[in-house]
C-alpha cells in the first residue's frame, strides 16, 4: 500500500497544478461571485478547478468515489463513506483570501481511507509552492519547478513557538486563553489550508482552530502534516477523523513534533 500510494503523488500533484493554472486567471481579474447557504463566498475560479480536479481523479482511481466542496450535495452521504476509500478535495481553499486579492489560498486534494488522510496535496498557485505526502517521512515541498524536496517538522523551539491562524474565521478570545498556557515567539495570520504546510516544514510550530472547518478544509494538510511528524487532533488529543456527519470538524489543534 505505501508504494501504491507513493506512486500516485506525481499525476495528483499535476492535478493540483492543473488546478491551480485555472484559477490564476482570475486571481485579481474578472470573475462572478455568489455566496452558499453558510455566506461564504464560491466563484468562477472555484467553479473551474473543480472542473478539472474531478473528471482527473475519477480517471487516476476508476471507481473511487471524488468527493469535493463544490459537489458535495450530489456525493455519497459521510456515513456511507466512513469506511471507504475516497477523494476528498476543497478545489479553491481560502476563497476570501481570494477575494481579497491575498495569495494565501490552496487546492486541496486528499485520499481518504477508513477516516483518515491517506495522501495529501497543497498546491498554493499565487506562490508557485507545492506540499505533498503519502505516509510517514513522504512529505516534501516543491518550488516552482524544482525537484521535490524532504520536509519535516520540528520540536517547540526553547525561544517559543511560532504559532499560525486564520485572518477570518477564528474565536479569536478562545485563542487567546488556549495560548496562555505556551511561550509564543511569533504569530502568523495566514487564511487557508497553508498554514498546515508551514508547520510540516518547521517554520511554525502550532496552528489552533477553534471556528467552523469542513473535512475538505483539513484532510490534505493533516496527511502532509503527520507523515512530516507532526499531529492534528481534537481538543482531547484524538487523531482528527473523517467521515463526521455533514462533513464538520471540531475544533482542533494542528502541531509540530513533541
Amino acid at each position: 500500500m505505501p508504494a501504491q500510494l507513493h506512486s500516485l503523488l506525481p499525476d495528483v500533484i499535476a492535478i493540483a497544478r492543473r488546478a491551480g493554472m485555472a484559477i490564476m486567471p482570475y486571481f485579481r481579474g474578472v470573475y462572478a461571485t455568489a455566496h452558499k447557504e453558510d455566506h461564504s463566498p464560491v466563484t468562477d475560479a472555484d467553479h473551474a478547478a473543480d472542473a478539472v480536479i474531478k473528471p482527473a481523479l475519477a480517471a487516476l482511481l476508476p471507481g473511487v468515489p471524488v468527493v469535493t466542496e463544490e459537489s458535495v450535495a450530489a456525493a455519497p452521504t459521510p456515513e456511507a463513506l466512513a469506511q471507504a476509500r475516497y477523494w476528498l478535495v476543497d478545489p479553491l481553499d481560502g476563497t476570501k483570501e481570494f477575494v481579497a486579492d491575498r495569495e494565501d489560498f490552496t487546492v486541496n486534494i486528499a485520499l481518504v481511507e477508513a477516516r483518515r488522510p491517506i495522501l495529501g496535496v497543497l498546491h498554493v498557485p499565487a506562490r508557485g509552492l507545492t506540499y505533498a505526502a503519502a505516509g510517514p517521512g513522504t512529505a516534501v515541498k516543491i518550488v516552482g519547478e524544482g525537484p521535490p524536496r524532504p520536509i519535516a517538522a520540528r520540536a517547540a523551539p526553547a525561544e517559543g513557538l511560532v504559532v499560525a491562524y486564520s485572518r477570518s474565521h477564528d474565536k479569536r478570545h478562545d485563542i487567546e486563553q488556549f495560548l496562555a498556557g505556551y511561550r509564543v515567539a511569533e504569530r502568523v495570520i495566514m487564511g487557508s489550508a497553508a498554514k498546515f504546510g508551514l508547520i510540516a516544514e518547521g517554520r511554525a510550530d502550532l496552528y489552533p482552530r477553534f471556528g467552523p472547518t469542513s473535512e475538505w478544509d483539513t484532510a490534505a494538510g493533516q496527511a502532509i502534516l503527520e507523515a512530516a511528524g507532526g499531529s492534528v487532533t481534537d481538543r482531547a488529543g484524538a487523531p482528527l477523523a473523517y467521515g463526521k456527519p455533514g462533513f464538520l470538524n471540531p475544533s482542533f489543534v494542528a502541531k509540530g513534533r513533541g
